[in-house]
C-alpha cells in the first residue's frame, strides 16, 4: 500500500492533467444530463413568451412539445457529430490542440445559453445545446485517447477511471446547482446552463501548456526526442527505456499500417473479436437502464410511491451515492481488475432489477414497499457505478492499439450518444405500456452482455497493449479464475 501511494505521488501530474482534461469532457456530459430537467419549465416559458411576442398568440401545446424535444435531443445530435469528427481532427491536429478547440466551443456555448433569456431567443438555447453536445462528443473521445496515452501502464485503468468519476461529479453538481435554493430559479436558469462553459475556462488556460502524448509523438510523428521529453514531464526523470522499447515495438508492428478509419476497423478480420466486444460494452451502458432512471428520475421515484415534495432531495441523494461509488471504484480498479468489476456489476444489476420488478408489482399491497423500491434503485445505481460505469471506457481503450484506437473510440462514443438518445425517447413509453415490468427489458440486455463478457473478454489489468493484442491472437485455455484468466470462448472469437 505504501508503494502504491508513493507511486501515486510520483505520477500526481498525470492525475492533475486527467482532472483538468475531464472538465471539458465527461464532466460536461454528466452536468448537462442532469441540469436540463431542472431548467425545463423555465425554457418552455421562454419559448412561449418569445412566441407570444413575435406572433401575438400563444404557442400551441403540440408545437411547444416539439420545440422542447428538439432542444433536449440536439445535445445528443451534437455529441454524435463531434464523435464522428474526432478521429480526423485528432490525427491531423493532435489531441492537445483538439482539447483546446473543445474548450473554445464550450465557452461559446456558455455565452450563447447564458444570454438567451436577455436576448429573448429560445434559438440561442438550441444553438448552445448543440455546441455543448458537439464539444462534449469531441471532448469525450479525445479525453479517452489522451488519458490512455499519457498514463503509465501501472495506473492506466486508474487514470481512465477519472473519466467516469468526473461524469458522476458533473451529474451530482448539476443536481445540486439545479435546486431551487441555488440556480434552479426563473431568474438564474441561464447561469445554470452556462456553468459548465465557465468551468471550461480552467482547461482553456491550462491545456496549451500540456505535452502531446508519447505514443502520438513517437509512432505518428517519429519524434523520439519529443517523446522522451514528454515522458519526463509526465512520469518524472527516471529510466523510461522499457516504455520507449514498447512503443518502438508497436511502431515496428504498425510500420506499414496507417491510422484506421471506422470502415477499415470493421473490415479488419484480425480485430473482429475486439470490435464485437466494443459494440456490446458500449451498447450495454445505456441499455442497462441507469441513464433512463436519471432522465426520468422524477417519474421513476413517483412511480415508486415516494412523496413528490421530497423528490429533488432523493434524486440529489442518488447522485451523491453514485459519486461515492465511483470514488470507491477509483481505488479498487487496479486491484480487482476490469473484467471482475464488469461481471460483478452487471451480475448484481440483473438480480436487483428482477427484485425491483417484483417490488414494484406488490407496492400497492404493503405501505413500506415504496421505501424498499427506493433502496433497490440506489443499489442498482451503486452496482453500475462501481463496475460498468467506471470500467467500460478504460477496457475499450485497452483493447486497441494506436492505429485502431481513434476509430474504436469514435464508434464507442457514437453508440453511447445514440443509446442515450434512444433510451431518453423510449423509456417513458416503456413505463406507459409495460408499467412495473419496464425494467425487464434492461435486465434482458444486461444478462446478454454479462454472458458475452464472461465468455470472451480477457483481463487487461497490468498488461501492455501489445500483450493484450497477443491475448486475442494466441488463444489459450485456463481453468483458473485469476486476474490473468483468458476466457475459453476467446479462441473461437479469434477465428471468426
Amino acid at each position: 500500500m505504501a508503494s502504491f501511494c508513493s507511486d501515486l505521488v510520483l505520477h500526481q501530474r498525470v492525475f492533475q492533467m486527467a482532472v483538468i482534461v475531464g472538465l471539458s469532457g465527461t464532466f460536461l456530459f454528466g452536468f448537462q444530463i442532469s441540469v436540463i430537467s431542472f431548467a425545463s419549465p423555465f425554457i418552455q416559458k421562454l419559448i412561449n413568451d418569445t412566441w407570444l411576442e413575435r406572433y401575438h398568440a400563444p404557442i400551441e401545446d403540440e408545437s411547444l412539445t416539439i420545440l422542447w424535444s428538439v432542444i433536449v435531443s440536439v445535445f445528443c445530435i451534437g455529441g454524435v457529430t463531434g464523435s464522428v469528427l474526432s478521429g480526423y481532427l485528432s490525427s491531423k491536429y493532435g489531441k492537445r490542440n483538439c482539447l483546446v478547440l473543445v474548450t473554445l466551443l464550450l465557452s461559446a456555448a456558455a455565452l450563447t445559453t447564458g444570454t438567451s433569456k436577455l436576448a429573448g431567443s429560445f434559438e440561442m438555447v438550441l444553438l448552445g445545446r448543440f455546441l455543448y453536445g458537439f464539444g462534449g462528443g469531441l471532448g469525450v473521445c479525445i479525453q479517452g485517447q489522451y488519458l490512455g496515452e499519457i498514463a503509465p501502464r501501472k495506473f492506466r485503468g486508474l487514470t481512465n477511471a477519472t473519466s467516469a468519476l468526473l461524469a458522476n461529479l458533473g451529474k451530482f453538481l448539476g443536481q445540486l446547482a439545479g435546486l431551487r435554493e441555488l440556480l434552479g430559479t426563473e431568474s438564474l436558469w441561464p447561469l445554470l446552463l452556462a456553468s459548465t462553459g465557465m468551468a471550461a475556462l480552467v482547461p482553456l488556460i491550462a491545456i496549451p501548456f500540456f505535452p502531446e502524448t508519447p505514443p502520438y509523438l513517437l509512432i505518428q510523428k517519429g519524434d523520439l526526442e519529443g517523446c522522451l521529453k514528454a515522458m519526463k514531464r509526465l512520469w518524472g526523470h527516471g529510466n523510461h527505456k522499457a516504455e520507449v522499447d514498447e512503443l518502438l515495438k508497436e511502431q515496428a508492428a504498425m510500420k506499414e499500417v496507417k491510422v484506421m478509419t471506422v470502415w477499415e476497423l470493421f473490415r479488419d478480420r484480425t480485430l473482429r473479436c475486439q470490435v464485437c466486444l466494443m459494440v456490446v460494452l458500449s451498447v450495454t451502458v445505456p441499455l442497462a437502464g441507469v441513464n433512463g432512471i436519471y432522465f426520468y428520475s422524477f417519474d421513476v421515484f413517483r412511480a415508486a410511491g415516494f412523496d413528490p415534495v421530497l423528490l429533488p432531495y432523493v434524486i440529489l441523494g442518488l447522485g451523491a451515492c453514485d459519486l461515492g461509488s465511483i470514488i470507491v471504484c477509483f481505488f479498487i480498479i487496479e486491484h480487482l481488475g476490469r473484467r471482475q468489476l464488469l461481471l460483478w456489476g452487471y451480475g448484481l444489476m440483473v438480480l436487483l432489477m428482477a427484485l425491483l420488478t417484483v417490488s414494484f408489482s406488490l407496492q400497492d399491497h404493503f405501505s413500506w414497499l415504496p421505501y424498499c423500491n427506493v433502496a433497490i434503485i440506489f443499489l442498482v445505481v451503486v452496482s453500475f457505478a462501481v463496475g460498468p460505469a467506471a470500467v467500460t471506457l478504460p477496457v475499450i481503450a485497452e483493447l486497441f492499439t494506436q492505429s485502431s484506437r481513434p476509430a474504436a473510440l469514435i464508434v464507442t462514443s457514437v453508440l453511447l450518444w445514440a443509446g442515450q438518445y434512444l433510451v431518453g425517447i423510449v423509456f417513458p413509453h416503456l413505463i406507459r405500456h409495460l408499467g412495473t415490468f419496464c425494467f425487464l427489458v434492461f435486465m434482458g440486455a444486461t444478462t446478454v452482455s454479462w454472458f458475452v463478457i464472461f465468455r470472451f473478454l480477457p483481463e487487461t489489468k497490468g498488461k501492455t497493449l501489445m500483450d493484450i493484442q497477443r491475448e486475442f491472437n494466441r488463444p489459450r485455455k485456463s481453468k483458473g479464475g485469476t486476474g490473468n484468466h483468458t476466457p475459453e470462448g476467446l479462441s473461437r472469437c479469434t477465428r471468426v
